[in-house]
């Protein structure tokens, strides 16, 4: 089996979708609009799928509540200091320092405007390889 996509419900979908393209790389791969509107929205590489939406039968969490390290959108960066500089510049919060683990890696914790944790990751080996 294959991962198809995570989901979350959110209060503002339309304008987190913006950002998210906007500010992310994400692309849009379907849309369903009101009355509870839904985005899927791949990485830039369409290799995962975040969907968010808002369902009044669900509260939406407290996101700001949420230690970063319990629940994170995690996104892999070559450039960590310039993606910190310009999603604080769109809006977002830069929550926690950028700390070196013995493998190498490079990770950092930001909250988006809606308070969901994002992870820059920059990876000394990538997680994931295209397959060939």
């Amino acid at each position: 089996m294959r991962l198809e996509h995570i989901a979350l419900n959110v209060a503002d979908p339309d304008a987190m979708a913006r950002w998210y393209t906007s500010h992310l790389g994400m692309q849009i791969v379907r849309h369903i609009p009101t009355p509870n509107a839904t985005y899927f929205l791949a990485d830039s590489a369409r290799m995962s799928v975040i969907e968010i939406y808002h369902h009044p039968a669900a509260p939406v969490p407290d996101y700001a509540a949420f230690s970063p390290l319990a629940l994170h959108l995690a996104f892999s960066t070559s450039n960590m200091e310039g993606d910190i500089a310009r999603l604080v510049a769109a809006g977002a919060t830069h929550v926690a320092p950028i700390d070196v683990t013995p493998a190498g890696d490079r990770l950092t914790f930001l909250r988006d405007p809606w308070q969901i944790a994002i992870q820059l990751a920059q990876r000394k080996t990538p997680l994931l390889q295209p397959a060939p």
